[in-house]
Parts: structure tokens; C-alpha cells; sequence
């Protein structure tokens, strides 16, 4: 998402299957769903990936790649473009509302909107939700369960420290939670940013690491207006 807002290119849905089809093949990992790795296995160019895919998925993917987004100057404009990124592999109403929710998200501290305490209240005006309800127990699969839990460890948290472990005492999809609400909050003003420095300097850093990140991030932040 990050590569493909800072590339300047027409945001549609072509440009965005072949850029998720070309990092996978330059950089292939595990940790993809096993199904999606297998499909993307089988993809030659973003043409083959939108012909093939059946983008009913429920699931938290479109959300968990979703806060680069947060970088638009408004909501409409973060919304429309999270909407279409999202039906790509996510096209359901729940799997497009969770994914525009985590973009909204980044958008909301990068851009001032309010206090953190008011978040869930703020996604709810923006999209349709419970996000401002406590999460409680297991995070099972859906996307808007990721959503709403990582709403609740950044209203309950003011250190990143202490956000990293709430999101993983929710048991469950803690990645994905950890991913949406640690991105949000890297963005507020009124969490501490503690993490310990060798959670950054042992990253791996070979051609898209470490560094490689640090660089996207410079180019992605740039744009903020």
C-alpha cells in the first residue's frame, strides 16, 4: 500500500493487483494464509490476479494493509481509496467497513482529529460499526473483530509498550491486531513511542528490510499535508 501511494499512479484496481503480485514475487514469505500463498504462487501479473480471484473474503487482510492510507488529507479521499484496495481481495461490506475503520484510524491521529478517547466514537460517525464497544476475549478471523480490538487497547493504553501487550493478551488474531493498532498509534501525540530499540535495529535488512522501510516510510510521511 505504502509503495503503491508513494509511486503517484492511478489509484485502480489493475495497478494495485500487479503491485501485490510483484512484491510477493520479489520477496516471497511465509505468513500469507495458506491459500492466498498458494494463489499468489500461481500469479504472473496483476491481470492474471483479477480474473482469478474470488475477493468474498470476510477476513482481516484489507484491514491489516490498510493504514498507510491514513495519509490522505480527507476522510472521503481515505475512505474511497481503502474501499478499493479492499474489494480487491475483501469485497464484502464487513471486510470494506473494517478496512476503511483501520485506515480512519491512522487518519485521526496523523491529521489531529480528536482525543484518543473518542476514536471508536469518531469510526462510528464514518463507518458502519460497533467500534466503540470494548472488545473482550479470543479475536477470532473477521476483520471487524481485529478492528474493534485494536480501538479498545488504544483507548485503554498510553505507551506503545503497554499497547503491544494488551493487543496480544486478547489471545487470537494478536498479529493482526498488533499490526492495526500499533501502526494507529505510532501516529498519536499522546502515546509514548517506548518500544524497545532492538524491536527496530534487529530487523532483518537485506533488499527490502530494515532500511528499505525506514526509506518508504520517509517518502509516505512527506506526503502529509
Amino acid at each position: 500500500m505504502a509503495e503503491a501511494i508513494v509511486s503517484g499512479k492511478p489509484w485502480e484496481p489493475a495497478m494495485l493487483a500487479d503491485k501485490f503480485v510483484k512484491a510477493f514475487q520479489r520477496d516471497p514469505r511465509e505468513g500469507y494464509a495458506a491459500g492466498f500463498y498458494s494463489f499468489l504462487e500461481r500469479m504472473h501479473d496483476g491481470e492474471q490476479f483479477l480474473r482469478d480471484i474470488k475477493p468474498n473474503s470476510e477476513k482481516s487482510g484489507a484491514a491489516m494493509r490498510a493504514a498507510p492510507l491514513g495519509i490522505y488529507p480527507t476522510i472521503p479521499l481515505v475512505a474511497e481509496r481503502c474501499t478499493i484496495q479492499a474489494a480487491l481481495t475483501h469485497n464484502t461490506p464487513s471486510g470494506i467497513n473494517a478496512a476503511v475503520a483501520a485506515a480512519l484510524m491512522t487518519h485521526y491521529f496523523l491529521y489531529q482529529l480528536g482525543p484518543k478517547a473518542e476514536l471508536g466514537l469518531f469510526l462510528e460517525e464514518q463507518v458502519p460499526g460497533r467500534w466503540a464497544s470494548p472488545w473482550t476475549g479470543k479475536v477470532k478471523s473477521q476483520g471487524w473483530m481485529s478492528v474493534q480490538a485494536a480501538v479498545t487497547a488504544l483507548t485503554r493504553c498510553d505507551t506503545m509498550r503497554e499497547l503491544l501487550k494488551a493487543c496480544i493478551q486478547f489471545s487470537g488474531d494478536v498479529d493482526t491486531v498488533a499490526a492495526i493498532a500499533l501502526a494507529a498509534g505510532s501516529c498519536s501525540s499522546e502515546i509514548a513511542q517506548d518500544l524497545p530499540a532492538h524491536l527496530f535495529e534487529e530487523l532483518e535488512n537485506g533488499k527490502y528490510g530494515r532500511e528499505y522501510i525506514r526509506r518508504l516510510d520517509t517518502q509516505l510521511m512527506a506526503l502529509k499535508v
